[in-house]
């Protein structure tokens, strides 16, 4: 079996082989054990966002929801927003654009306040919108992968908290390897996914919601396999999933949380991202490629990166020699500038890294691209 790619994306990642291994056992979606996983998940994934579940005193619950972690914010956005709500999306990138285009579909009404790609969200700019309009619910992405950039979730949550709106998160990228607290943020729903920084398999995402603003969602669902409020009452019920649960996706983000653990949590993990990204940096300015965004707006999620300025340059004999050496990045997904973009999470550390950017350097004169 040929040895696997290294993927330097935001997802799905390169996993461990002990998270692969995990998903070789079957098990019914009915057995004992199996529903005790499910339910220690569901606590490890409250106690990551600093957050437990009213049996445990606190005022979270966290609801496992089928499917790409788009299908868990498209849960979120066609089942909390009532009829008569009104949606504000806080704009930078082409994730916020794609929740506001999941409220139309389902009758939402929505407004959008957009930021330039290259600039951070900001809090004062929504505190005037806020108070010039009557908006229910605002949604921002935590870290846009279209960018890298992270914005600032928690003053943003002061604002919506004080003007009396629901509050979700996009933290797709971002939960489990960038801090957050959710009672602090003032996040009522905050959405995110296996395949991510917890570093597990695609099949599921997961949202981690206020629970008397889940119970607020009883009866409002926009679909039927997508009703946030019924699939966390038939968790609660009899720990089951009301359709198909993905069990071995499920086993694997079991192994995947315990990994976590021993690495020293969120905090042990944003370590070795840090240094994945600092060792990212260092090499690509040897290389004379230029990073999209200002240094203290980058994340060590995902960078971009603006193409060479060189005729020679082209991104899909790039890519595919790249990725004949064994490395795999992403295309860019900006909509003024021509970019590719560098994720340095998954399981990677910076011997990866520099593998990928001497790879990079010898495609480079393979191109006669110069430095």
């Amino acid at each position: 079996m040929a040895k696997d790619k290294l993927l330097f994306t935001p997802g799905p990642l390169t996993t461990s082989a002990t998270v692969k291994a995990a998903m070789q056992h079957d098990f019914g979606s009915r057995d004992r054990a199996f529903i005790e996983t499910v339910r220690e998940i569901r606590q490890r994934l409250l106690a990551l966002g600093g957050a437990s579940s009213p049996k445990d005193g606190g005022e979270y619950e966290c609801v496992l929801m089928q499917g790409s972690g788009t299908f868990a914010i498209e849960s979120v956005i066609s089942s909390v927003i009532p009829r008569d709500g009104k949606l504000l999306v806080l704009v930078n990138g082409a994730y916020g654009r794609r929740i506001a285009q999941m409220a139309r579909v389902h009758g939402i009404e929505t407004e959008t306040l957009v930021t330039p790609e290259d600039r951070k969200v900001s809090a004062q700019a929504l505190a005037e919108r806020l108070t010039a309009r009557k908006i229910t619910h605002v949604a921002v992405i935590h870290c846009e992968t279209t960018t890298g950039i992270i914005n600032p979730v928690e003053e943003i949550g002061k604002v919506v908290r004080d003007a009396g709106a629901v509050y979700i998160v996009d933290a797709m990228s971002s939960f489990g390897a960038i801090p957050v607290d959710l009672a602090n943020a003032h996040i009522d729903f905050l959405i995110s996914s296996a395949n991510k920084c917890i570093e597990g398999v695609p099949g599921f995402g997961f949202v981690l919601a206020r629970r008397n603003r889940l119970l607020e969602a009883k009866g409002q669902a926009r679909t039927l396999s997508l009703d946030l409020h019924a699939q966390w009452s038939g968790l609660e019920a009899d720990g089951q999933f009301r359709f198909t649960p993905p069990t071995h996706a499920l086993l694997a983000f079991y192994q995947a949380l315990l990994e976590l653990d021993a690495e020293g949590g969120v905090a042990g993990r944003a370590a070795r991202y840090r240094e994945n990204h600092a060792t990212l940096m260092l090499g690509i300015e040897k290389l004379g490629i230029k990073p999209y965004l200002a240094r203290e707006d980058q994340s060590y999620i995902i960078s971009t990166f603006r193409y060479p300025d060189n005729p020679n340059f082209s991104f899909t004999a790039f890519y595919e020699k790249l990725s004949q050496l064994g490395f795999v990045i992403y295309p860019g997904k900006l909509t003024t500038e021509l970019c590719f973009r560098i994720g340095t999470i998954g399981r990677l550390h910076p011997a990866d890294i520099e593998a990928l950017l001497a790879a990079i350097e010898c495609v480079f004169e393979e191109m006669r691209i110069a430095k």
